[in-house]
């Protein structure tokens, strides 16, 4: 039995992204600079359906 290691390797650079927007969201608010803050918490929220859309569309694929 073959693995693809594709969707793996997508989830793991979302979940990367979404380490890195969260810690420039808090970096950002402990400076004060709120509308990067907002940005990085939209970003961040984007990010979540997007994982589930590769989650879902990686879980129906037949190896």
């Amino acid at each position: 039995m073959k693995r693809s290691y594709v969707g793996v390797a997508v989830l793991a650079v979302i979940l990367f992204l979404n380490i890195i927007f969260t810690q420039y969201m808090v970096h950002q608010f402990f400076y004060e600079n709120y509308v990067n803050t907002l940005i990085f918490c939209g970003l961040n929220i984007v990010l979540f359906p997007i994982a589930l859309f590769a989650y879902k569309k990686m879980k129906n694929v037949k190896a």
